[in-house]
């Protein structure tokens, strides 16, 4: 390369850029030379030398041929680090410093860290990868503390005592007015046996049955208990699956919540348990802890319950019931426990039990615990338990006062029926002593003044339910269950469901008309004096024109109670005699859902409704007499509702238990629709079938309702202060069939206008002594007036016009329709637009004036006839 080319030597002070180098960075007795500085010719450029370390040691420098090996000599005398202090970023200084070279800071020398992480001799991803001495420290480390927690979780816990646990406390009601009612659960119905009282078919039954392995298996069920946390820190339900000796854990120490520290401590526990006692021993304490139900707990006292003998003295057969109670006494006793659940009535109570029975002894049978002619002895016939029985205390009404109540606390908080049997709590009513007496006497003095059950057959089976709420508020203050535990009778009558309503079911078509109108009128609501065909037999039509057809594609026909021929009549007029006819048809038009919609915000459960067809207008729906009342008490209130509560507070050994803050009143109806409902309410206490409650002596609204074949009475009312309800039913106490009421009390058939209200008055009276009477709000015009199609126009008022030829007498407008007929009596009302009269009767009734029939005859829309065309109620609505 030719000389003028040549770049020309630096300066040996390395040039100006060397000196900003070494301005700014003070260290630079420890940094790279400037190029040139050492003034050797090996490097065109002037070579490197990187001598601070050995100039400060009297070393001699040594040049180099490049920057490349420069820097590999800078990276060695620094240490090998190569980034700076501040995570290598690059900055003004040179490049063993925090600036222009890729060194780090480093730990200072000699100095080690505890634990070296990350890795400060390794460099990239390396010094993120642990030493196997760190993780075999941390392994040591970890598994050093659980063992030791492990073992300090063993030592605190305690190992349970069946003794302990056979001790129960009272559970003790009181009366709203905070007086004790009642205190049950003594402790009486529980006590403890040895293993050898206990007959091995019952041994083998729950080890069949609940825990096969239960003789080689250490206990605990550690991969249930690892699915159970992994399910509960996902927020999903807990399983089941625990052994033997974990369930006897789960019995003594008795808590049930499902939480990972009760999952942990019931581990502990179990493992404790299954070193310390022997497995006859677990097995003795698990039967004599569980719970059988009726109050039930241990064997003996479930021996006892369900048949009257000693846990000894059990056979087989007897045993595999009883073990299938385990499974969950509210869902497998065979006398069924609605009053907990409805879905565990009689019927599937004991199919659950008897195929539970039969499983469990054939279990038991191919485990070689049941000889061949054992199991076929055991399986020959279910062995039946006996009845449930009285306790002490429960008796009267003061048994289903206690069932309500016991069954608002379990479906309003965790507690368990097995922990709530087991006693301790302290349970505070809306029951009003006073008023509960007079619902019962009112029952009584009605029942013995017009049945006679030892002289009338159609006497027999007669049943009663009622309640009484207040409205706006919920509160149950009353209620009639049945003839009392003491008299075999366990079924609440007053909260339970299977009973049709009937017509006290129309005041839902009729406000869901008002609110929602029908399809020619929506939005607009139809007003209560519009008019429909009273006439009986009547085709039910769809919006189309069309005729509803039943299943089998034959006409549906609608039928009244009697034959009479109403004609077109307003629908309040319908409300006044319960005539069925106008109401299905106005269902229909307005949606069974809408009327669907209305009841259930006003109270009802959606588990008592019946199918959406013609007759969900007449009350096939079997709400309990509890939500009745309280449905009807949204009228009252002028549409507000609250959801009917019988405990106002719960305490478990004197400490509050959540959940019991009272419910909160909501809008589910316009006032003003309400407000409506209610004036022809009035008028049918007034002037129609439920002129019984007119000896009330105070303003006051209801509805009569009769179902098909008679099978069930009503009648619903209320005050402003408040609602009760009165059902009444004949019922085959083996089957739960309700019977045909006609014969019964010695008249013809039953209706709701006639025991049920003369029941219901008799307990306002008393119920209401001394009070004011308030009366109800106004009622507001609402809706329009839409005739069902092919009624009769209004006929216009008559006038008399004067001939143009003067004749002796002047001639009238032809006059055989010319003037609307006056009102009955029954059509009177309070408020001027809504007096309206029905106008003609085109069914062959001569005019709208034509006297109503009595009391007997107009109450009823249930088919009683049959239907020659296939169609007809399905539990039909009467009044």
């Amino acid at each position: 390369m030719s000389e003028h080319r040549r770049k020309p030597p630096q300066p040996q002070g390395g040039g100006r850029a060397a000196a900003r180098r070494g301005q700014s960075d003070p260290s630079a007795g420890r940094r790279a030379a400037p190029r040139g500085a050492t003034g050797s010719p090996s490097d065109s450029y002037g070579s490197r030398s990187y001598g601070s370390d050995s100039q400060d040691s009297g070393g001699e420098e040594r040049p180099y041929s490049g920057r490349a090996e420069a820097r590999r000599a800078a990276q060695r005398n620094t240490g090998g680090r190569r980034r700076t202090a501040d995570n290598g970023s690059r900055g003004p200084g040179g490049p063993a410093g925090p600036g222009r070279g890729r060194g780090r800071a480093s730990t200072a020398p000699g100095k080690k860290r505890i634990i070296d992480y990350p890795r400060a001799n390794r460099f990239g991803w390396r010094r993120w990868v642990p030493s196997w001495k760190l993780v075999s420290g941390l392994c040591i480390t970890f598994f050093g503390s659980l063992v030791a927690l492990v073992g300090v979780g063993y030592a605190m816990v305690g190992v349970p005592n069946e003794n302990t646990a056979a001790k129960s406390q009272n559970n003790v009601y009181y009366w709203a007015d905070g007086k004790q009612m009642v205190a049950t659960g003594t402790g009486i119905n529980r006590q403890n046996v040895g293993i050898a009282q206990i007959p091995e078919a019952m041994q083998y039954a729950v080890i069949s049955a609940e825990n096969k392995s239960f003789y080689t298996d250490p206990g605990v069920d550690f991969k249930g208990i690892a699915r159970a946390l992994v399910n509960m820190a996902q927020g999903g339900e807990t399983q089941g699956g625990s052994t033997i000796t974990q369930q006897f854990v789960k019995n003594t120490y008795l808590s049930q919540d499902q939480t990972i520290t009760r999952k942990f401590k019931e581990m502990f526990i179990s493992v404790k348990v299954g070193t310390k006692f022997t497995k006859p021993e677990i097995l003795q304490g698990y039967l004599n802890t569980s719970y059988f139900g009726r109050g039930a707990y241990g064997i003996q006292a479930a021996a006892q319950t369900y048949y009257g003998v000693d846990a000894k003295d059990l056979t087989a057969s007897q045993c595999g019931v009883l073990a299938a109670l385990l499974k969950g006494a509210t869902y497998y006793d065979p006398a069924g426990n609605t009053d907990i659940d409805p879905a565990a009535n009689r019927d599937a109570n004991y199919k659950r039990s008897h195929d539970r029975w039969a499983w469990i002894l054939e279990e038991m049978h191919k485990d070689k615990h049941l000889t061949d002619a054992q199991y076929q002895e055991a399986i020959k016939k279910y062995p039946l338990p006996q009845g449930r029985k009285a306790t002490k205390g429960m008796t009267g009404q003061i048994s289903y006062l206690a069932d309500t109540a016991k069954k608002y606390v379990l479906s309003h908080s965790h507690v368990t029926e097995a922990q709530f049997d087991k006693g301790g709590f302290q349970i505070y009513t809306t029951f009003q002593k006073n008023k509960v007496n007079a619902l019962s006497a009112a029952v009584e003095k009605v029942q013995k003044a017009r049945l006679d059950p030892k002289n009338r057959e159609k006497d027999k089976y007669v049943q009663f339910g009622a309640a009484s709420v207040v409205p706006k508020d919920g509160a149950i203050v009353a209620l009639y269950g049945g003839a009392g535990y003491e008299n075999n009778h366990f079924t609440n009558n007053a909260d339970t469901s299977g009973v049709p309503v009937g017509s006290t079911w129309k005041p839902f078509v009729l406000a869901a008309a008002m609110q929602y109108g029908t399809y020619k009128t929506s939005p607009e609501g139809v007003s209560p004096l519009s008019k429909y065909n009273g006439n009986d037999h009547l085709k039910v039509r769809n919006e189309d024109g069309t005729y509803v057809l039943n299943k089998d594609g034959s006409t549906f026909f609608q039928n009244n109670e009697s034959d009479h021929a109403w004609g077109y009549i307003s629908l309040r007029k319908a409300m006044e005699q319960s005539i069925n006819t106008p109401f299905v048809q106005l269902g229909w038009d307005v949606g069974m859902s809408h009327v669907r919609d209305v009841a259930s915000r006003s109270g009802i459960l959606d588990g008592s409704f019946a199918t959406l067809n013609p007759s969900f207008a007449l009350g096939t729906s079997t709400p309990s007499a509890i939500r009745m009342a309280d449905a009807y008490a949204t009228f009252a209130a002028s549409g507000k509702h609250a959801d009917p509560y019988s405990v106002t507070e719960v305490k478990q050994d004197g400490q509050p238990v959540n959940g019991f803050s009272k419910p909160k009143v909501t809008s589910a109806i316009p006032d003003d629709i309400a407000n409506n409902v209610t004036d022809t309410l009035e008028n049918v206490i007034q002037n129609g079938t439920g002129t019984n409650a007119k000896a009330l002596g105070r303003t006051a609204a209801g509805k009569t309702g009769t179902t098909d074949s008679n099978k069930s009475a009503w009648f619903v009312g209320y005050t402003q202060q408040l609602a009760t309800s009165v059902a009444m039913f004949r019922e085959n106490p083996k089957d739960a069939e309700l019977l045909s009421m006609n014969g019964t009390a010695g008249v013809e058939s039953i209706h709701g206008g006639d025991i049920p209200t003369s029941v219901w008055t008799e307990y306002m009276q008393s119920a209401l002594k001394g009070k004011n009477d308030p009366g109800f709000p106004d009622a507001t015009k609402v809706g329009e007036i839409a005739d069902e199609a092919g009624a009769p126009s209004p006929t216009p008022t008559p006038s008399i016009t004067p001939s143009e030829t003067p004749s002796e007498t002047p001639s009238a407008t032809p006059s055989e329709t010319a003037t609307s007929p006056s009102p009955t009596v029954s059509e009177s009302c309070r408020f001027a637009w809504n007096c309206s009269t029905d106008g003609g009767n085109t069914g062959g009734s001569t005019s709208g004036t034509t006297s109503s029939p009595s009391a007997t005859e107009s109450t009823g829309e249930g088919d009683t006839r049959g239907n020659a065309n296939g169609g007809g109620n399905l539990f039909g609505g009467t009044g």
